[in-house]
């Protein structure tokens, strides 16, 4: 019984933080627009793997820089 009360209350929960979030984006068009989430994962996937990317570029250019590569 807890567990079917527990996964009922997170899910009430992500109902009241999408409606929250569609109502701050959407105002009182809220009911005819919804935001779909995939683009935003999408490009949220894309820019850290662009910043991972750098990243490596840089350690690689400062490891370089320094002689042997490692200290």
């Amino acid at each position: 019984m807890a567990r079917d009360y527990d996964s009922q209350l997170l899910e009430s929960v992500s109902v009241r933080r999408r409606r929250l979030r569609d109502a701050l984006l959407f105002g009182a068009q809220r009911v005819r627009m919804s935001l779909d989430e995939n683009p935003g994962k999408i490009l949220g996937g894309i820019v850290l793997g662009a910043v991972l990317c750098a990243g490596c570029v840089g350690w690689s250019f400062i490891s370089g820089r320094m002689g042997s590569g490692s200290w």
